[in-house]
């Protein structure tokens, strides 16, 4: 037992001193740029490797980077074909900076090639296409997704810095106090740039993909990033980034990156709208390679150029590739956009990616003096196929979370794949100390006043700066003030409250609101699980649901033709709502309504033409949602969803009844939403959003479908923008609206025009419809009338009488890279009073 034990704690002490001497190791890293000795160009692809050991290739700005822990490599080697290769000496242990220029081989001096012009391009009999067709049919030998199991760890690094030396800001005595901040400059990374980190997170995960039943599992061994403190969400930032800097998959069609679809090179269509050059071939560990240049046949396209090496192995598999954008390309903001993949062969001959980089510079014009530069980088190591996990690993959640955050340093640099740069180990202690700061706070709370809305006194905030005032018909001038808790107040009980003034019926309006949250997170992050009691005295405007929009905005209180329709509403709900790990949540509600006409609408019995003051409803609903794949922008206290390919599906049941607590009618409705964004790649995308609904019982015009109309100067996507507020109303009814984004797929070719980087954009909406007998005030005096206008007597409200209502719109996006313009045409109906048939409407809109 004593030998035992004494061999025990032999082997642990050995075992112990193998990992401290593991993680003591010094690391030598070597870093610089390659050019053309002649040129000042940068190469591509230069080879660079210590003697004896593992090595990497420049980049397409001639940048590289190299790590080891050995400290037994003291030599350094560039070298490419037709240049005379050179050695360096390296200091072991250290971080150095070593620019090469690469003479020209004394061969290649000599030569000299003239051409008067370049032979017309081609498809067909071209080498190089019949290579890339070969590479396009073998694509699916050489996904992921060919092996049944898949497992690896995944190391990623997101950082957004400014771009050029702030100093002008450095000078400014009004941020003295930030110098050691302004002053954290890495000039080293790209070359002619100066990057000031203030943004850095990174991500260990090992992965394990299934390839049946299809299972993508994520375990999050480790997070770290940057913390501004609490008036910039860096969760929100962190999730926006990564929707822009997206993981990226060649093999894929089109590339998700910017929030925008590029066309791959090796695209099934790639030969149609990219042109192929042979440029060389290598061989690289016994294996033949092909290197293949591609460019744009239209460079305004958003499509690559760059270069790719393609192996002549019998599985054409690509090896490596850089890619850019032509200068050219539409998008907004971008001045520069890089990525880099490299391929590693696997045992059983195939090739994966190793190391995948984005880099992308926004900037307000191409000759801003400074901009902003982000880039993803994500590396893969222990990459084993073919071996199944324990089934308990595919059977629990896609993604698994360590419960505590963070990390300790140690970990990480035990853990990271690639050392940080001393710059950026110091973005980490130098925001730390900046949250801190009463002078940085204060700067902090402006922005998040100017941006959310709402300033923050703690436990409590006052907003919305939007809604302070705006003006209608029936109540004029009106101003509202309100507030809510956050979370410093209780992570699980949520106050919030307004109060409203209109001067013109000299009415008070308000609204209070308590919210439990179960789960004691925000009542604004999923997963949502909270109860909310809520009772609202107010205005509307009958039919409008305007997503994300207050109706209060001052900017929509401007409208076209008689906006007087409106209801003085009571309102008294009860909600529970439950979320799910699979984008699945549930609503129960209970809704008592007190609605009472103003303006121009009147509730009149057709039987006695008697006047209603008020009507009163008292319902149940069920709402259940699936939205698999959501996204969100997440901030501390709203979150937004983020359209992607994936569809949406709503179904909402909602129950009245007569006698209980007031209510009047007895009625059942049914309604059904399908939204779905689809993508069609050089094409742009289509939004598609279908919906229907039922109602059953005999009821009053208010309490049928009242259609969402748009009387403002916005162009709404999910309201019909010639339709006045309650022209239609159903008891059944079916609609589609379909919004298409062409992404300057036509304007890019024409002359002139494409210079403007324009986009075009259409519409069609078409709403079938009708109401019943029981509930038509023509055939039933048992309902209301629908309303009239006041003064002529004329009809403004109907029923949709077996004609569909269709609208359809044309119009330019980008304009001033903001503004979206469209000409809307109403194309039935137009013998209703009051209306217009055409109209012009502006959307603003920030795209890259």
């Amino acid at each position: 037992m004593r030998l035992n034990r004494m061999i025990k704690r032999g082997w642990l002490l050995f075992t112990l001193t193998l990992l401290m001497g593991a993680v003591g190791q010094a690391q030598t890293v070597v870093k610089g740029f390659v050019k053309d000795a002649i040129t000042m160009k940068p190469l591509q692809f230069v080879s660079i490797y210590f003697e004896g050991g593992k090595g990497v290739t420049t980049g397409e700005d001639g940048s590289y980077s190299i790590v080891t822990y050995r400290d037994n490599l003291k030599t350094i080697s560039f070298s490419l074909t037709g240049y005379k290769a050179i050695s360096k000496k390296v200091s072991t242990g250290k971080e150095q900076t070593i620019n090469i220029e690469l003479e020209l081989a004394d061969a290649l001096k000599e030569v000299v090639v003239k051409t008067k012009k370049r032979g017309k391009y081609r498809n067909r009999d071209n080498p190089a296409v019949q290579l890339i067709d070969l590479v396009i049919e073998n694509k699916p030998k050489n996904q992921i997704t060919t092996y049944n199991f898949v497992q690896f760890q995944q190391y990623e690094k997101l950082s957004l810095s400014l771009t050029n030396k702030p100093e002008k800001l450095i000078k400014n005595r009004l941020f003295r106090n930030y110098k050691f901040i302004l002053e954290n400059i890495d000039s080293t990374t790209i070359e002619g740039k100066s990057l000031l980190p203030v943004y850095l997170e990174e991500k260990l995960s090992q992965r394990y993909l299934r390839k049946d039943p299809e299972k993508d599992k994520t375990v999050m061994l480790g997070e770290k990033k940057v913390n501004y403190g609490d008036f910039l969400d860096d969760a929100g930032i962190s999730q926006y980034l990564n929707r822009l800097y997206a993981e990226i998959n060649i093999y894929e069609n089109n590339v998700n990156i910017l929030a925008t679809q590029f066309l791959s090179p090796i695209a099934d269509v790639g030969p149609t709208f990219y042109r192929y050059y042979i440029r060389d071939t290598v061989e690289l560990d016994g294996i033949k390679l092909v290197k293949l240049y591609f460019t744009p046949k239209n460079p305004n396209d958003l499509l690559f150029r760059g270069t790719m090496f393609v192996t002549l192995d019998g599985k054409y598999g690509v090896q490596k590739i850089s890619m850019t954008v032509s200068k050219n390309a539409n998008l907004n903001w971008t001045r520069e956009l890089r990525i880099n993949q490299d391929f590693e062969k696997g045992i059983d001959g195939r090739f994966h990616v190793t190391k995948s980089s984005m880099l992308a510079e926004f900037a307000l014009t191409k000759n801003a003096s400074g901009g902003v530069l982000g880039e993803r980088t994500v590396s893969v190591k222990d990459f084993v196929t073919n071996q199944p996990a324990a089934d308990s690993v595919y059977s629990a959640k896609d993604l698994v979370v360590r419960e505590t955050k963070d990390t300790p340093d140690s970990f990480w640099t035990a853990n990271r794949h690639s050392p940080l740069t001393t710059v950026e180990t110091k973005a980490y202690y130098n925001i730390d100390s900046l949250k801190n700061m009463k002078s940085f706070k204060r700067f902090g709370e402006i922005v998040s006043l100017v941006f959310s809305g709402y300033k923050s006194f703690g436990p409590w905030e006052i907003g919305n700066t939007n809604t302070f005032y705006s003006f209608n018909p029936v109540e004029g001038f009106k101003l509202k003030v309100g507030g809510r808790t956050t979370p410093k107040f209780s992570n699980f009980l949520y106050f919030e409250n307004y109060f409203a003034y209109g001067f013109k019926d000299k009415k008070l309006k308000y609204q209070a609101a308590a919210t439990y949250s179960f789960n004691h997170k925000s009542i604004y992050a999923f997963p949502l699980n909270y109860l909310k009691l809520s009772y609202q005295n107010d205005t509307k405007i009958p039919g409008q649901d305007l997503l994300f929009t207050n109706e209060d905005n001052f900017l929509l209180s401007f409208k076209r033709g008689n906006n007087n329709k409106w209801l003085y509403n009571n309102i008294v709900e009860l909600k529970y709502v439950r979320e799910f790990g699979k984008n699945l949540s549930y609503t129960f509600a209970y809704k008592n309504w007190e609605q009472t006409p103003a303006g121009d609408i009147t509730y009149q019995k057709v039987k006695d033409n008697s006047f209603v003051n008020d009507l009163i409803t008292s319902e149940l609903s069920a709402e259940f949602r699936w939205a698999p794949n959501e996204q969100f922008y997440q901030g501390k206290n709203f979150r937004i969803p983020i359209i992607n390919k994936y569809p949406v599906f709503k179904v909402r049941y909602t129950q009245g009844f007569k006698g209980f607590i007031n209510g009047e009618y007895d009625f059942k409705n049914i309604t059904t939403t399908i939204d779905k964004r689809i993508y069609m790649s050089q094409l742009g995308y289509t939004d598609v959003s279908l919906e229907g609904g039922y109602t059953f019982g005999q009821l009053p015009f208010p309490l049928l479908m009242v259609h969402r109309a748009n009387q403002t100067y916005a162009y709404q996507i999910h309201s019909y923008n010639l339709m006045n507020f309650m022209e239609f109303v159903s008891d059944k009814y079916a609609a589609a609206n379909l919004d298409f984004y062409f992404n300057g797929f036509f304007f890019n070719k024409l002359p002139l025009i494409k210079k403007l980087k324009l986009r075009e954009v259409a519409s069609f909406k078409i709403l079938y419809g009708g109401v019943r007998d029981e509930n038509n005030p023509d055939k039933n005096q048992e309902v209301y009338k629908f309303p009239t206008d006041i003064t002529t007597g004329k009809p403004t409200t109907f029923a949709l009488n077996g004609t569909p209502y269709i609208e359809m719109s044309v119009g330019i996006a980008n304009i001033f890279r903001l503004l979206r313009l469209d000409v809307v045409k109403r194309l039935t109906y137009l013998d209703n009073p009051y209306i217009d048939t055409w109209g012009l409407r502006a959307k603003l809109r920030f795209d890259f």
